[in-house]
């Protein structure tokens, strides 16, 4: 490249577009430390009241018609730069997808929401992600789903995360398309739908000459696990669209393997609904997880690290 293009050698890096780098001889951590105290600042919010979580679990917003209207050009400042953010604070993804929907009438209580996360920053400024050298290049992920978690119409959120090694690579939080008669329908099309992005994740490592074979997909529905592993359409799920059925073909095919994990182990928990403190700090910091749960060996107790912040 230096022989084609005029270069310069400017050192490791350490900053990029808000990305702020520290690497070691065996991790990286990537943060946003000084972008987040620049919008608390630029937001008047350099001394507020902190919060340890993103968001409380009584909060349910909707339109709020009658509530009392905000600066709706200050209110879209702020979700753009919480948007923005969220591209190293997977913990306040779920919290700013809730609120981005109200920007073009944005309510008191929509901003009061929003305010919130703000204090949550303040509270955790150096929030980021290690990135290991010895860890394993096993894949993995996990799905949920909060069934009729949406007021205005009732539609669940997904919220899906995948792992290389220890090492959170991608991660989404999203309403489904139509409306769920089941919390069971809610996680299987969660599950459906995240399946594609395993295989592609899967098809996009092979080119690196890493090679897989089943990857393991971690639900906390037996029911929807059960849906997905019969291989007969009963009366019960044939109202679910046939594009959904795409998870129960490649179980069938042995690209993935669904395996149950409890609730309170579930990573993207994190993604679906508001939680209480002890909740969110466990999911957001270290977790367990036992590799005989990869190979199908099913128990309780989780015996290797994965970090989702630190």
């Amino acid at each position: 490249m230096s022989r084609e293009f005029e270069m310069s050698l400017m050192g490791e890096l350490q900053f990029f577009l808000g990305l702020q780098i520290k690497q070691g001889l065996e991790r990286t951590f990537i943060h946003k430390a000084k972008y987040t105290k620049d919008i608390l600042k630029k937001f008047d919010m350099g001394d507020p009241k902190p919060m340890t979580t993103t968001m409380s679990t009584n909060t349910a917003l909707d339109a709020s018609e009658n509530g009392e209207a905000v600066d709706h050009k200050e209110f879209r400042g702020m979700i753009g730069s919480l948007l923005y953010l969220t591209a190293t604070r997977p913990d306040i993804q779920f919290a700013v997808c809730l609120c981005a929907p109200y920007q073009a009438s944005p309510r008191t209580s929509h901003r009061q929401a929003v305010k919130h996360i703000f204090r949550y920053l303040k509270f955790t400024p150096e929030l980021g992600f290690w990135y290991s050298l010895g860890s394993s290049l096993s894949l993995r992920g996990f799905s949920d789903a909060d069934h009729a978690g949406c007021r205005i119409d009732r539609k669940s959120t997904s919220g899906t995360c995948q792992l290389l090694g220890t090492s959170l690579v991608s991660w989404s939080s999203r309403k489904q398309a139509s409306v769920s008669l089941s919390s069971t329908e809610a996680e299987y099309i969660a599950a459906a739908s995240y399946c594609s992005q395993l295989l592609w994740m899967k098809a996009t490592l092979s080119d690196f000459g890493l090679r897989f074979g089943k990857i393991p997909l971690l639900v906390d529905s037996t029911f929807a696990i059960s849906v997905a592993k019969d291989p007969v359409l009963h009366s019960r799920t044939k109202h679910i669209d046939v594009r959904f059925h795409f998870l129960k073909d490649h179980y069938e095919k042995g690209d993935i393997d669904l395996v149950h994990v409890v609730s309170a182990n579930q990573l993207a928990n994190i993604f679906t609904k508001p939680l209480e403190f002890d909740a969110f700090t466990r999911l957001r910091g270290w977790r367990y997880v036992d590799n005989a749960l990869i190979k199908g060996e099913i128990e309780s107790q989780w015996t290797c690290f994965i970090a989702l912040l630190v």
